[in-house]
């Protein structure tokens, strides 16, 4: 694991959001950084399960497995 220091730019308003942000939670900047990242791969995680969990509920139906019964029945084949 290694830690990387980074320059960012963001326009005028993002900074100033940025600042605020971390004044009122006082926390840093790169605190504030931190968790915004650490949610943004949560909900890109969160968007790939559902994605996921659609794909296989659509095949499912198309199986005919509706409830659990229906997928002992299916696994029982």
């Amino acid at each position: 694991w290694s830690r990387g220091n980074f320059t960012i730019s963001l326009p005028p308003d993002l900074s100033k959001e940025l600042e605020e942000i971390a004044q009122e939670e006082g926390k840093t900047i790169s605190a504030v950084i931190q968790e915004a990242l650490r949610m943004a791969k949560r909900e890109r995680l969160k968007t790939r399960f559902l994605d996921t969990q659609k794909y296989w509920t659509q095949k499912a139906k198309e199986k005919g497995v509706l409830t659990h019964g229906d997928l002992k029945k299916y696994l029982a084949k």
